[in-house]
């Protein structure tokens, strides 16, 4: 009988867990490899900061998450647990619809618990290098007093892309005297009392952090390129303010908008986003990221030219991260163990080009490549027909329609209203999980 693959699977976050549990299911040989000591990912809170805070210094010391304090789960908890492992309410913990990071954390240890995912990985290892040697992947690794180099005909990255701060380029930055964060490093408001803070961005952690920061602030003044953005003060907040993007900025502190307005701030804060960063990963060319189009990539998992030994799981954004990555990792699962044929490499780089050329014609830049466009019900529906699975459920789709409605729509205290309003109406089917431990 044969042996079975040995897979090995780069860190022990959502997306991580979920590739060893659908691997070990599968019947492979799999290793998880863990740069920290414990597991969850971004989801373990650590009041730490890197280095650097903005994230210019390419040797900085880096602090794998970017949870902030207050940060709650953006989506309800109902979309926030596994397909058939949700996440439930505990006595004692945190019962809201939209639970604090801590509960989320709580979750993903109670599912390492449940089917025994820990003994799978080796934690204080870090990957410093993955590269294909013959028929096998190389996979070299080092804790505080070894280092280790072993062979595996799979591997499957799950390392997340919520670490490497995306900037934007801003006129007279390198001579603006006042201080430089990215969201990656933000924890609490304390620090910025009394000032007046610049946040550049316009996504959820920009809506956050500013209205996290107003609470002790003098001023909060959001920049966005979003163009159809109206300049005003905003409603129900006595110092927050709302402009077009960022369009110069000087030493004598004077922030300028492309609105034509101006203050003069204390501190700058990118909430800009991440970029895809693999500094492990050796390919010779066959993968690259340029301008965060991480490529070629068959269904944002597969490189065609390596597939299906090599795959990246949670690589799309603005998605239901939990379901999506679980069926991403079904899918390779079964890919691995032979139960489903990918289509042949040039048929995959055919996909490929395709989506790209689309993408061109729509007008969508190429730094949105991994960006579902509003498409994330019907991604995950064909992820579930390659695993064998039915369709997501009507109440699923729905409920995530209503929850990017109210994050796009930056209604304040959307998470608290939905408790109160919208709960009872979205729970329909009585197949939506309730329980209770």
């Amino acid at each position: 009988m044969p042996h079975p693959l040995r897979v090995a699977v780069i860190g022990a976050g959502v997306a991580g867990l979920a590739a060893a549990r659908e691997l070990r299911g599968e019947g492979l040989n799999v290793v998880v490899f863990e740069k920290s000591d414990h597991l969850g990912g971004m989801w373990r809170y650590d009041p730490r900061t890197d280095s650097d805070p903005v994230g210019w210094d390419p040797s900085r010391e880096v602090v794998h998450t970017s949870l902030y304090r207050s940060l709650r789960t953006n989506l309800p908890r109902q979309l926030m647990g596994f397909l058939d492992y949700p996440l439930p309410n505990r006595e004692g913990g945190d019962t809201r619809t939209f639970p604090g990071h801590e509960e989320v954390f709580w979750f993903l240890n109670r599912f390492a618990d449940e089917f025994a995912l820990r003994g799978l990985i080796r934690f204080g290892s870090e990957v410093v290098r993955v590269e294909r040697v013959g028929d096998s992947w190389v996979v070299e690794s080092r804790t505080r007093d070894s280092f280790t180099r072993e062979d595996f005909q799979a591997v499957v990255l799950c390392t997340g892309h919520f670490t490497e701060p995306r900037l934007p380029t801003i006129p007279g930055i390198e001579k603006w005297p006042g201080y430089q964060i990215h969201s990656h490093n933000y924890r609490v408001p304390e620090p910025f009392r009394g000032q007046v803070v610049i946040v550049i961005g316009f996504a959820a952690s920009a809506f956050d952090i500013s209205r996290d920061i107003a609470k002790v602030a003098k001023e909060v003044h959001i920049a966005t390129r979003s163009p159809d953005v109206k300049v005003m003060k905003l409603a129900n907040h006595s110092n927050i303010w709302l402009h077009k993007m960022v369009k110069c900025v000087s030493e004598d502190s004077l922030v300028a908008f492309d609105d034509g307005s101006s203050v003069y701030a204390d501190t700058i804060f990118y909430c800009t986003g991440y970029k895809y960063h693999y500094p492990f990963l050796e390919t010779n060319g066959i993968i690259t990221i340029e301008d965060n189009r991480v490529g070629p990539l068959y269904k944002h998992v597969f490189p065609p030219a390596l597939a299906p030994w090599l795959s990246f799981i949670g690589i799309p954004e603005k998605d239901v991260i939990f379901q999506m990555t679980e069926l991403q990792c079904k899918w390779v699962a079964r890919v691995l163990s032979g139960k489903v044929l990918l289509p042949t490499e040039k048929e995959m780089m055919a996909y490929v080009e395709e989506y790209y050329q689309q993408m061109e014609k729509n007008g969508f830049p190429k730094h949105v490549t991994h960006h579902l466009h509003f498409k994330e019900i019907d991604y995950c529906n064909w992820l579930a027909a390659r695993a064998g699975l039915p369709p997501i459920e009507e109440w699923r789709e729905e409920m995530y329609l209503e929850s990017i409605k109210s994050i796009f729509g930056m209604q304040d205290n959307y998470r608290d209203q939905w408790d109160d309003a919208h709960q009872n109406a979205m729970i329909k089917d009585a197949s939506l999980p309730q329980n209770v431990v």
